[in-house]
């Protein structure tokens, strides 16, 4: 091998070739194809620069976005049998959970944590998305109702932030069993006379839709959000008729008064925190 090989040569390669651009620089809006560099993206809350569209958001961000300089205190949620059924699909459930744990550094679908929204006191049990779609199982039931008991010792308001696929199918009965639980978990911060307000996130779908996440006090959904029980297709196939435009979308259910407010991601926390003063007739901060 001559110094030619050895040396002229790859140096003439670094200069001629192109240098790789990451892929993850750039991330296009699903709703109107836009390409937004990744920081004025994340500056932007990761709503669409051009048409406004709400991205989905991870729920460590959901938490820094709703709680007062993005503060907050974590509780660790019950234990739950793991895979008491013993599924097994195409790979064994408890290797779904092991993996979907490894990916999302989180024990399951949801987070329960407590802090101040506007100087308010407020515990927040949000859904994660990218834990199995967020679908609903033991532990999920579980986090519910520790949730609304630790808003009742607190005596503050509970948050709950649905984003779900629905109940999680490898354990059948016992996440259809959360339905209720959810409901009776609710039902404790009423009683206690304490407001449960559901910010509704793009998806709220299935059984999560069918029980606690309509039962707040004062609905508010994001812009664009689908919220819905079964699917637009699965809904058109069984009535043979097509849908009407945005069914199923924030905007849809606000006209027909199915929730009450649709608030732009950057204005929630504020929104939230005033809802909460105003019905536990506390100060709420300027």
């Amino acid at each position: 091998m001559s110094w030619l090989t050895n040396f002229v040569r790859p140096k003439i390669r670094k200069l001629v070739q192109k240098t790789d651009v990451p892929e993850n620089l750039w991330d296009k809006c699903p709703a109107c194809g836009q390409m937004i560099f990744h920081r004025e993206l994340d500056a932007n809350l990761r709503v669409c620069t051009h048409c406004g569209h709400h991205m989905r958001i991870n729920v460590k961000t959901r938490l820094e976005l709703m709680f007062d300089e993005g503060k907050y205190d974590r509780i660790e949620l019950p234990k739950v049998a793991v895979d008491p059924l013993k599924f097994k699909d195409r790979k064994r459930y408890a290797d779904r959970l092991k993996e979907a744990q490894a990916k999302s550094e989180e024990q399951d679908a949801i987070v329960v944590a407590y802090g101040t929204m506007q100087g308010v006191d407020a515990v927040v049990a949000a859904f994660n998305f990218d834990f199995m779609g967020g679908s609903m199982g033991m532990a999920v039931g579980e986090g519910l109702v520790a949730a609304a008991e630790l808003a009742v010792k607190r005596k503050a308001g509970l948050i709950a932030v649905p984003a779900s696929g629905g109940a999680r199918m490898q354990e059948g009965i016992l996440s259809l069993m959360q339905m209720p639980r959810s409901v009776i978990a609710v039902d404790q911060v009423k009683e206690a006379g304490l407001p449960f307000i559901v910010l509704l996130t793009d998806p709220t779908t299935g059984g999560v839709s069918a029980s606690f996440a309509m039962l707040g006090d004062i609905q508010i959904a994001e812009p664009g959000a689908q919220i819905g029980f079964a699917g637009a297709r699965v809904i058109e196939e069984t009535i043979r008729e097509k849908l009407p435009e945005g069914f199923q979308r924030a905007e849809y259910l606000l006209e027909h008064g199915i929730i009450d407010l649709v608030v732009a991601r950057k204005d929630l926390r504020e929104q939230i925190g005033r809802v909460i003063a105003l019905l536990t007739k506390q100060p709420a901060a300027a």
